[in-house]
């Protein structure tokens, strides 16, 4: 990931997601939510489309509330698949709508949608791998393969692998004790 850290410096969009969101540990549902649906409309473009359309997304979705999204109909589907501020693919848009309802359920079962992240850390008492979170996704979430769920999860701090160790964001993520550092070996036994 250390070219993400030389390429973004001083980049319009890129420079400020990287320097103060990509791989900081959030709590806020809405985070979640908003980076899990970004992720997902991201596959087969680029990251800073996703950037450049990000408050279109807001706006579409209801600044990211899961609720407001999980309660979408028909006329909400059609009106997303014919907003230009989003990426209007229909598998996309139904994921959206169906994995808020998901976000719903495990906030019943665990508390938040944070907290169920949190409860899947360990495995068998070792810490969760990537193939591991990739094949839970796929069980719990729509339209989340492996790079939708690496990239999810490392945006949030879950994996590691967000940013070289010689990159000063790296010390700010770590001083926050990242769900991936508690998930280490070491931290573990």
């Amino acid at each position: 990931m250390s070219g993400y850290c030389d390429s973004a410096t001083g980049h319009p969009l890129h420079g400020p997601y990287h320097d103060h969101e990509y791989g900081f540990p959030s709590r806020d549902e809405a985070v979640l939510f908003e980076r899990l649906l970004l992720e997902i409309n991201q596959a087969g473009l680029s990251w800073e489309t996703m950037l450049r359309k990000r408050d279109g997304f807001r706006r579409a979705y209801a600044g990211f509330d899961v609720d407001t999204v999980a309660a979408y109909g028909d006329a909400d589907r059609e009106r997303l698949l014919n907003d230009a501020g989003i990426i209007r693919n229909r598998l996309k848009v139904d994921a959206a709508i169906h994995n808020a309802g998901v976000i719903q359920r495990l906030r019943a079962s665990h508390g938040s949608f944070a907290n169920w992240l949190d409860a899947q850390l360990l495995l068998d008492g070792r810490p969760r791998d990537k193939t591991g979170w990739i094949k839970l996704f796929k069980q719990t979430f729509r339209f989340t393969g492996g790079e939708i769920t690496n990239e999810f999860l490392m945006s949030l701090g879950y994996l590691p692998g967000t940013h070289r160790e010689s990159c000063p964001v790296y010390a700010r993520i770590a001083a926050l004790d990242p769900p991936w550092l508690r998930g280490s070996p070491d931290r573990t036994a």
